[in-house]
C-alpha cells in the first residue's frame, strides 16, 4: 500500500565504519537525516498506523510505500501452518529430484555427479545472482525489464497468464498490509526475484548435504574415541552455523537476507548485535563453519577440498558484489568543504603529520563524524606538499629507491642461494640460525629502538644531531622496518623451503590434513595483514604516532571494530602453518620464538606508548570479548573475574620485573642504535551487437547527418618546431575543429522518421576504424541511444539531451551530450558515428574534430619573472582543467583554487589520472596519482608545478629556439 509522506520524512540507512555487506550479512545502521524527519517520521506513521508500528521503504524514485511482513526460506517451504503455492512445490519438487538421484543413481556416479551439481548451484547463486544483482545496483535492470516485459500490469500486458500467475503466486505469501496492483514495481520485483533465490539456495544446500552424504565413510583404523571426538567437532560446528545464521537472520531480516537494498530502502532502525559483534561478514566467515563440520563428519577430502571452493567463491561474491554496492549506497563521499582558511591551503604548510593522510587509527579531533564541514587544524611548521609515495605493495615497487632496491634484490639472492645450495643438515642449520637471527631483530632489535624513541626521542634526536628534520627521520625508519619486514619474512620461508620433505604418500595419516590447515592459516595471516594495513595505512603500520604527536582520537575500524589487537591472535597464524607444512622441529621452535617475541612486543612496548599517547581514550573490550561475556552464566562470569584480577597482578608483576631488569641491557641497546644506520582498469561496460545489419531496404544513408558542438580551444597549438623554413614558423588555417580535453561534447543528429528506434551514436578514435560503412571496434562505453527506453541500462538514457522531435520533410532531430565516461580522456583525433538498429551498420560520420589540452605558452612563462605571479598563471590556467577532469560535479569539482576537492577523488582514481594527464601534457610534468588525491586543491599543485618547472629547468624539454644546451635562468 503506497503512502503519501515527503521525502524528507524518511529516514535512511547509512553504513557504519565496518559494515559487512546487505543482502546476507550486512552491517549497516540506521541513522536519521535529522532529529526534525525521524520526528516527523514517526509521528506520520503512529498516526497511519493504529495496529502497530509499521516499516516504511523508499524506492529510487521517492515513493514511500508499506513493507509488509514476510516469512523466511525454510519456514515458508517445511512449516505447515505457512500457505503454500505452486512455486514452493517446484522447489519442493526439485529437492525431492535431488534426493531421488542420491538413492537411484550407481555408487560410482554418485561422487562426480553430485560434485557437479553442487558446483553448478554454487555457480547459479555467485555468478547468477551475482550478475543480476551487479546489473540491478549500477543500472536498475531487473526493474527495467519488469516494466518492459509489463510483468505487474494489467492492462495492456501481453502475457495475461503470467499476469495472473504472479498475482497469485505473491499475494498468496502476504496477507496482511500487500495489494499486488498497488504495490511499486522495485517491491514487486524484489518479491519475485526472492524466489528465484529460494530456488538455489535451497537446492545449493540440499545438494551439498547429498555430495557429503554419498562421500561419507569411516576411515580405516579410527579408534571410537577418535570418532566420536570426529562427530562432536562436527556437530558443534554445524550447531554454531545454524545459531550464526539463525541471529543474523533475526538482526538484518528478510530485507537484508533478500539484498532488498538493491531495490528500495527502508526507514527501520537496524541494531546489529549478537553475531556481528563476533566477526566482520558473519554470514560469509564464521557463517561456513558448518561446512568444515559436515566435512568432518564425512570423513572426506574431496568434501573439504569442495567447501573451501566454495566458501573462497562466496568470498569472491562479497567483494565482487556486495561491497561495491555497500560503499554506493551506505557509505558515500563527504560532502565536498568549501572555502578553507589560508593556513589551511597554502602548500606551504605541513598538515596533519608525516604523509598527509589519515589512513592511521586516529581521527583528527575535529572530525566528530556530524557531517558538519570544519577546516582542520593548520599546524605552524612550514614545509613543501608532503610525500605520497607509498612503500608497502606490489604497486607501490619503486627501484629508483634504494630501499625498494634493496628489499627486491635481496630476497631474489636468498631465494637463488636457498635453490643453489643442498639440503644437507649443515646447509638447514645455516638457514634456520639466519632466519632466527633476522626474526630476533625485528621483533626484539626494532622494538628496542621504538621503546627509546617513545621515552627519548632517540630515533629523531639521531638525525637532528646531522641537520635533517624529523620527516627525514620518519622516511629512514619506513624504510628500515619495511627491509628488516621483507628480508625477515624471506629468510624464514627460505628455512622452510630446506626443511621441507614433499610427503610419499598424501594419504597418509593427517598429511594432507596438516597442509589444508597449514595454508589455512598461512591466508589467515594475509588476509589479517591486509586488514590491519587497510585500517592503519602507511601511518599506523609503520608505528608513525613513535615520531609524531597527534592530537587525535582513536577510530575503531575494520579488523579493529573486533579486536584490540589482532597481530597478537592472528598475527603469527602463518608462522605456525608453515610449521604444520614442513612438519619440523626446528620450524616449531621458531613458531614458538616468534609468538614469544610477538606477544613482548604488543605487551612492552606498543601498549605502553598506545596508553600514554592516548589514554583513557583506549577501549577496553572489543566488540567480541563484550558478545562473549555477555554470553557467559553468572557463575563462569564469576569466574572470569577472579582470573582477569590474577592476570592483572601477574601482569604488574612482570612490568615491574623487567623494568628493574632494564639498566643491565642499556649498553647493549646503545650498541644497537649505534651499529643501525639504514589493483584494473576498468573498461567501462561495453555495448555488444551485431556488426552487420540485414534491413536497410528503404533507407538512404544521406538523410542521416551528425553535428558536434563543444568548448573550443582558445588558442590554436603551434603544429611546428619553427625548423622546417620560414613558413614553417605560421601555423596553417585549417578546418578541424579543436575541442578542450574533458569538454563536454554535444551532438545534434538528423535521421528519417522511419529510422529504428535501436539507433545508437558510438565515440571512436579516427584512427580505430578502417571502414566507413561498418564499424570495427566495440564502443566500450562511450555511446547514446537515439531513443529513450530501447536499452536496459539506465546510464544509457541519461545522455539524451533532446528528445526526438520532427523538423519538417519527413524528418527528425535529436541531441546526445558525451561527458564523463564517455569521452576519451586523452588528447587525439576523433569522430562519431551513427549506427543503425543496434547494429555497427554506419549511417553518418561526423567531421573529424581534435581534442587537445592547450598548453601553458612558454613566452608567458618567461614573462612572468615574480614567483607568485608565475604561481598564480599556472593556477589560473589549471583550475578550468582540473574542472572538466573532474565532471563539473560540484559536488566533486572546486570553484576556486582554494576549495578541495570531493571525496570521490580519493575513491576512485580515474579523477586524479585525468588530471596528471593534463598536468603532463601542459607543462611536461608528469605526477603520480596520489598526488591529487594528496593535494586536494589547485593550489597545492600549482604549487608543485612551479617547484617542479624551477628545479627542471635547466633541462626543459620545452621546443629549442636554437640552443641545445642548457642556459642559466635568473629567477
Amino acid at each position: 500500500m503506497t503512502t503519501a509522506l515527503d521525502d524528507a520524512q524518511l529516514r535512511r540507512r547509512v553504513k557504519s565504519p565496518d559494515d559487512g555487506g546487505g543482502g546476507g550479512g550486512g552491517d549497516v545502521s540506521v541513522t536519521s537525516s535529522s532529529s526534525a524527519a525521524a520526528a516527523a517520521a514517526e509521528s506520520t506513521a503512529a498516526r497511519s498506523d493504529v495496529k502497530g508500528k509499521k516499516t516504511f521503504g523508499r524506492t529510487p524514485d521517492g515513493t514511500v510505500f508499506v513493507v509488509p511482513t514476510t516469512h523466511d526460506m525454510v519456514s515458508q517451504l517445511l512449516d505447515p501452518r505457512q500457505p503454500k503455492n505452486l512455486t514452493d512445490l517446484v522447489v519442493l519438487g526439485f529437492l525431492a529430484l535431488h534426493i531421488v538421484a542420491a538413492w537411484l543413481l550407481p555408487a560410482g556416479w554418485k561422487r562426480p555427479v553430485f560434485a557437479l551439481v553442487f558446483l553448478g548451484w554454487r555457480a547459479s547463486y555467485n555468478i547468477g545472482i551475482g550478475v543480476l544483482l551487479h546489473v540491478q545496483s549500477h543500472h536498475g535492470r531487473l526493474i527495467t525489464w519488469a516494466r518492459r516485459w509489463k510483468l505487474f500490469e494489467d492492462r495492456g500486458n501481453p502475457r495475461p497468464w503470467l499476469y495472473g500467475l504472479l498475482k497469485r503466486e505473491l499475494e498468496a505469501k502476504i496477507t496482511e498490509d500487500y495489494v499486488f496492483e498497488e504495490a511499486p514495481i522495485e517491491y514487486n520485483t524484489w518479491l519475485v526475484f526472492r524466489r528465484f533465490v529460494d530456488l538455489i539456495l535451497m537446492c545449493d544446500f540440499v545438494s551439498y548435504c547429498l555430495f557429503a552424504i554419498v562421500c561419507g565413510h569411516v576411515p580405516e583404523g579410527e579408534g571410537f574415541l577418535m570418532g566420536a571426538a570426529r562427530w562432536t567437532l562436527g556437530i558443534a560446528l554445524v550447531g554454531f552455523n545454524l545459531w550464526v545464521k539463525l541471529d543474523a537472520h533475526r538482526v538484518v531480516k528478510d530485507f537484508a537476507w533478500y539484498w532488498g537494498d538493491f531495490f528500495y530502502l527502508i526507514d527501520q532502525d537496524l541494531t546489529f548485535d549478537g553475531v556481528f559483534e563476533m566477526a566482520p561478514h558473519p554470514m560469509y566467515s564464521i557463517g561456513y563453519a558448518g561446512y568444515y563440520g559436515i566435512s568432518m563428519m564425512a570423513a572426506s577430502y574431496e568434501v573439504l577440498f569442495i567447501s573451501i571452493v566454495a566458501h573462497m567463491a562466496q568470498f569472491a561474491f562479497l567483494v565482487a558484489v556486495e561491497n561495491p554496492h555497500i560503499e554506493k549506497t551506505y557509505n558515500p563521499p563527504p560532502p565536498r568543504l568549501r572555502a578553507l582558511p589560508h593556513s589551511q591551503t597554502d602548500p606551504t604548510v605541513l598538515l596533519a603529520g608525516p604523509d598527509d593522510d589519515n589512513d592511521g587509527d586516529v581521527d583528527d579531533e575535529n572530525e566528530d563524524g556530524d557531517g558538519v564541514d570544519r577546516p582542520l587544524q593548520a599546524p605552524a611548521v612550514a614545509e613543501s606538499p608532503t610525500a605520497v609515495h607509498d612503500m608497502v605493495g606490489l604497486g607501490n615497487v619503486d627501484l629508483f629507491r634504494v630501499t625498494d632496491l634493496a628489499v627486491v634484490a635481496l630476497p631474489m639472492y636468498i631465494a637463488l642461494l636457498t635453490l643453489a645450495t643442498p639440503s644437507t643438515p649443515l646447509w638447514q642449520a645455516a638457514f634456520v640460525v639466519h632466519a632466527l637471527v633476522w626474526r630476533v631483530w625485528y621483533h626484539l632489535g626494532l622494538g628496542i629502538i621504538l621503546d627509546r624513541q617513545s621515552k627519548t626521542k632517540m630515533w629523531t634526536r639521531h638525525f637532528l644531531k646531522f641537520g635533517e628534520s624529523a620527516g627525514e627521520a620518519w622516511r629512514q625508519w619506513k624504510g628500515m622496518q619495511h627491509f628488516c619486514m621483507i628480508v625477515c619474512n624471506a629468510s624464514f620461508m627460505a628455512a622452510c623451503w630446506k626443511m621441507y620433505s614433499p610427503p610419499e604418500d598424501w594419504g597418509y595419516g593427517l598429511v594432507l590434513l596438516r597442509h589444508v590447515v597449514g595454508a589455512s592459516l598461512v591466508a589467515l595471516q594475509l588476509w589479517t595483514a591486509f586488514s590491519v594495513y587497510g585500517s592503519l595505512g602507511e601511518f599506523g603500520w609503520f608505528c608513525g604516532d613513535f615520531f609524531f604527536d597527534h592530537r587525535a582520537k582513536l577510530k575503531y575500524t575494520s579488523i579493529y571494530r573486533f579486536l584490540n589487537n589482532p597481530e597478537r591472535i592472528f598475527g603469527t597464524a602463518g608462522v605456525w602453518g608453515a610449521a604444520l607444512i614442513t612438519w619440523s622441529r626446528p620450524i616449531f621452535i621458531m613458531a614458538i620464538v616468534t609468538q614469544i617475541l610477538s606477544l613482548y612486543y604488543l605487551s612492552f612496548i606498543e601498549r605502553p606508548h598506545m596508553q600514554k599517547i592516548y589514554g583513557r581514550s583506549l577501549r577496553g573490550e572489543a566488540g567480541l570479548t563484550k558478545f562473549i561475556k555477555r554470553s557467559l552464566p553468572p557463575p563462569v562470569k564469576g569466574w572470569q573475574e577472579s582470573m582477569d584480577r590474577v592476570l592483572d597482578d601477574t601482569t604488574h608483576f612482570v612490568e615491574e620485573f623487567i623494568e628493574t631488569a632494564r639498566p643491565k641491557f642499556a649498553s647493549g641497546v646503545k650498541t644497537i642504535v649505534r651499529d643501525t644506520s639504514a589493483l584494473f582498469n576498468m573498461a567501462p561496460a561495453r555495448l555488444t551487437i551485431t556488426r552487420i545489419a540485414p534491413d536497410l531496404t528503404g533507407l538512404d544513408p544521406k538523410q542521416y547527418g551528425l553535428t558536434v558542438s563543444g568548448t573550443a580551444v582558445s588558442a590554436q597549438p603551434r603544429r611546428a618546431t619553427g625548423k622546417e623554413s620560414l613558413s614553417g614558423r605560421f601555423p596553417k588555417a585549417v578546418k578541424t575543429m579543436a575541442y578542450e580535453y574533458g569538454s563536454p561534447l554535444r551532438v545534434r543528429w538528423r535521421a528519417p522518421a522511419e529510422h529504428s528506434t535501436g539507433d545508437w551514436i558510438g565515440l571512436y578514435m579516427v584512427t580505430d576504424n578502417r571502414s566507413r560503412e561498418a564499424t570495427e571496434v566495440s564502443s566500450l562505453g562511450r555511446w547514446a541511444p537515439t531513443s529513450s527506453g530501447v536499452y536496459d541500462s539506465l546510464t544509457a538514457d541519461s545522455s539524451i539531451a533532446t528528445a526526438e522531435h520532427e523538423v519538417g520533410d519527413g524528418m527528425v532531430e535529436g541531441e546526445v551530450l558525451f561527458e564523463g565516461d564517455k569521452l576519451w580522456w586523452t588528447q587525439g583525433v576523433f569522430e562519431f558515428r551513427y549506427h543503425h538498429d543496434g547494429k555497427h551498420t554506419v549511417m553518418a560520420v561526423s567531421e573529424p574534430f581534435e581534442v587537445t589540452i592547450s598548453p601553458l605558452l612558454s613566452s608567458a612563462e618567461e614573462e612572468v619573472v615574480d614567483s607568485a605571479q608565475a604561481r598564480a598563471a599556472v593556477e589560473a590556467a589549471i583550475l578550468p582543467v582540473i574542472q572538466r577532469c573532474l565532471d563539473r560535479d560540484p559536488d566533486i569539482a572546486p570553484n576556486t583554487v582554494d576549495e578541495p576537492f570531493g571525496g570521490h577523488v580519493e575513491r576512485d582514481e580515474k579523477y586524479a589520472r585525468r588530471i596528471v594527464y593534463a598536468i603532463r601534457e601542459m607543462f611536461g610534468i608528469e605526477f603520480a596519482p596520489a598526488v591529487v588525491q594528496a593535494d586536494r586543491n589547485a593550489r597545492k599543485l600549482a604549487w608543485r608545478i612551479c617547484n617542479a618547472k624551477e628545479v627542471l629547468a635547466p633541462y626543459s624539454l620545452s621546443q629549442s629556439r636554437g640552443t641545445t644546451t642548457p642556459a642559466a635562468r635568473e629567477v
